[in-house]
Order: C-alpha cells, then structure tokens, then sequence
C-alpha cells in the first residue's frame, strides 16, 4: 500500500510541476513559421526577484495574467501623470508618451517614449513615485502588523492583570524574547525601553516579509527584504538611532582611543580613521547581510525550477523526469528558507541592538 502511495505522489508532483513547460518551452507559442524561442533561465530568475510595475501571477500560452499597480509620473513637460500599469499592455506598448523600458541601460524602468513607440533618449527620466509590487507588499505588510498589533496593544491596557489568551499568547513569547534575549543583553537593564520599539518594529517587519516573500501567490511572493533600497533604508534608522544616542565618550573613544600609542593617532590619523571609518561599515553590513542572503535564498529556489524549464526543451521526458528531483530540492530549500527567515530577522535586531549599546560608552579611567 505504501509503494501505491509513493508512486501515486511523485506522479502527482510530475504533472504539477510539468504542466508549466508548456508555458515556458516555447510549444505554442511561436508562429507555424517562427523557430522555437529558447528558454532564457537568467531573465526568467530576475523577472521573479526583481522589482516591477505589476504582480505577475501566471503566464498561459501568451496570456500574461498579473494584477496591475498604479503609476505616478511626474515631468516639467506633462506634469503628473496616473494611470495603472495595464495600459503598458506588459511592456508592449507606450501609453501616454512613457513606455516601459525592456532593454538597455533603464531595463524594467518607465521612461519617455516618441511617437513611433521608442525610447526618447534626449528626453529626462520621469519622477517615478509608483506603487511597485515591492511597494505594494511592503504596504501589506505593514497593514497586517497593524491589524495584529492594535487590537492587541488595546487588549493589554484593558486586562492587565490577564493572562494572554488566543493569537497574543502566541506573539508575547516573542516579544519577551527580544526583550530579554536581545534588548537588554546588548544595550543594559537602565537604557533597553526607549529602543524596544524600534527593535520590535524592525523584528517583525523583517520577518512578516520574509515569511510572505515565500507565499508564491499575491500578496506574497514579493522579494521585498531581497530588495537593497529596503534594507540600505533600514540600516539608515540603525545608524541614526545610534549616532544620535552617542555621549562625547563615544567619541572621544573614536578620536582619541585610550591604550592606543601616539604614534597610531599623531601626526598619521590611522586609528581615528579605522574607527571612523566602523560607524558608517556597521550600518553597510546589517544593509548588505539581509540584503544577500535572501536574495541568494531565492536565487537558488527559482534554479531548481529554471531546471525543468531546461530539460524540457531538451525533450519532454526529461521535463517531466527532472521536475520530480527539482521540486523535491525546491522544497528542501524553501524550508530552509523559512529558517532563514527567523534567522535574518533576529540577527538584524541584534545587531541593531548591539550598536544602540556600544553608542554609549562610559568615561575611561
């Protein structure tokens, strides 16, 4: 009986993930007289990381089914201009004298288009202040932690003396955690409150987007903190908080570190230079550390994928033979990606944490 069910399984899994290979092959697509289109696996990949001006969901044959975003130009010229993305007709064509670029050096941006439908190269870019698919699963997120957070905040002044019941027994253990496992280890019992709420704040954004980025249908799916604006924006809050929570000690220690001979601070500057130079590379790592590794995660689960895509313009056979390896890898990886995902959120507060407690440094005797 089990071998029935095994069997049973993997044929499951070949039909599942083998149907798409028509979509992507290049069968059915072409004209009776055009050749094959060959499967690009690196524009496929980038297509699915990257940031865009409509949530993709599926492609069928040549029907593209996506959820369109709006887009805000503004130029001298035109002023400002809304319209959703739809009328791009998916990059297709121009709309309203702006196009989306498909090549080039502004690949995947909206820029000026002339008439006969190509790029105005003389023309300055537009101010893009869309709602992208990042934007728009950054505002779901966002929402969700306000759904979740206030009620419970309001359930707490209320029953004070309760114990928590329901999905807030659930989340407190988790607060608790990084409060007494992050917070006040790194900063100190005397200074840890007044930096919680940036900390908690931090936490479970990180980790609310890393979780839905691993959801592969709207309004998940998004490569959000896979996206270096977000995470440069979030090291940006770490270092204000911590530049701004310095007393001269602080600096004193990174001008004139005490133990440090002479020579290594005057005439030749070459302590306070390294010193100096760690404030601003603290903030670069916690940036480029969320940054790499969920893009790196997400890389490496859409390979798999590409894999069938490949072998099936090989021969179909071999399609649907690897997609049973490839799903199998695929789902491998995205339960190690869904432990990265607490991993990430918990090393960015840490972090964090650690630098809100270096940045007070006590007088040297």
């Amino acid at each position: 009986m089990k071998r029935w069910m095994y069997f049973t399984w993997i044929l499951l899994l070949m039909v599942t993930s083998g149907g798409p290979l028509l979509a992507f092959s290049g069968e059915g697509q072409n004209e009776p007289n055009e050749a094959p289109k060959k499967f690009d696996a690196g524009k496929f990949i980038m297509e699915h990381v990257m940031d865009s001006h409509e949530w993709h969901i599926m492609k069928i044959g040549q029907t593209e089914i996506s959820i369109p975003l709006p887009v805000i130009l503004y130029t001298k010229e035109k002023g400002l201009s809304v319209f959703l993305s739809s009328k791009f007709h998916h990059g297709t064509k121009p709309y309203n004298g702006y196009m989306l670029a498909e090549e080039g050096p502004h690949e995947g941006k909206i820029v000026q288009a002339n008439t006969n439908g190509t790029i105005n190269e003389t023309a300055p870019m537009p101010f893009d202040i869309s709602i992208t698919k990042t934007v728009a699963a950054m505002l779901v997120s966002l929402l969700l932690l306000l759904l979740v957070f206030l009620p419970m905040a309001k359930k707490y002044s209320k029953n004070t003396d309760k114990a928590p019941t329901g999905f807030q027994a659930l989340i407190e253990p988790v607060i608790l955690f990084v409060r007494d496992d992050i917070a006040i280890p790194s900063i100190g019992l005397h200074r840890y409150e007044k930096f919680m709420p940036f900390l908690l704040t931090a936490f479970f954004f990180i980790l609310t987007n890393n979780l839905m980025g691993l959801i592969p249908i709207p309004p998940g799916g998004a490569n959000v903190t896979g996206n270096i604006a977000i995470t440069a924006l979030l090291a940006v809050f770490t270092f204000a908080i911590t530049t701004f929570s310095t007393n001269k000690n602080y600096w004193k220690h990174i001008f004139d570190a005490p133990g440090v001979p002479w020579w290594l601070k005057f005439p030749i500057p070459l302590m306070p230079f390294i010193e100096l130079l760690g404030v601003f590379t603290k903030p670069l790592v916690l940036c480029i550390r969320l940054f790499a590794n969920i893009l790196a995660g997400h890389f490496i689960a859409l390979s798999f994928i590409v894999m069938i895509f490949i072998f099936g313009q090989i021969h179909w056979i071999a399609g649907y033979g690897s997609s049973v390896v490839a799903i199998l890898f695929y789902v491998f990886m995205t339960m190690l990606e869904l432990l990265v995902a607490f991993i990430q959120a918990y090393v960015f507060t840490l972090l964090s944490a650690i630098y809100f407690g270096m940045a007070k440094v006590e007088e040297h005797h």
